[in-house]
């Protein structure tokens, strides 16, 4: 398995608003891509930078996602008010979820 960093850096996010609806604004886009195994959004709101962690099923299914996966990750800085910091990648050396 693979993963995609992306980190963001936007203003503080206010009490009650909800970070997560980028979230599914972005799910919704980057499931159809083939080889996407998951997403996770991390956001700290005091500060406003975030972070979307993709997951890929191979280096290739990484890759080919990569024209669509910049157009998605533009289009919601975009959205969100947002300048993208870094964009890394890197192979899972171990994953473990606990349901």
């Amino acid at each position: 398995m693979f993963a995609r960093l992306s980190t963001y850096q936007g203003a503080p996010v206010p009490a009650g608003a909800q970070p997560s609806q980028n979230a599914v604004q972005i799910l919704e886009q980057i499931r159809k891509v083939p080889g996407f195994q998951g997403l996770y959004l991390l956001v700290d709101p005091s500060t406003g930078k975030s972070m979307s962690l993709t997951l890929w099923e191979d280096e290739q299914a990484m890759g080919a996602s990569e024209t669509e996966g910049t157009r998605i990750r533009e289009e919601s800085a975009k959205r969100e008010g947002e300048r993208i910091v870094s964009v890394e990648r890197f192979e899972v050396g171990f994953q473990h979820l606990e349901s």
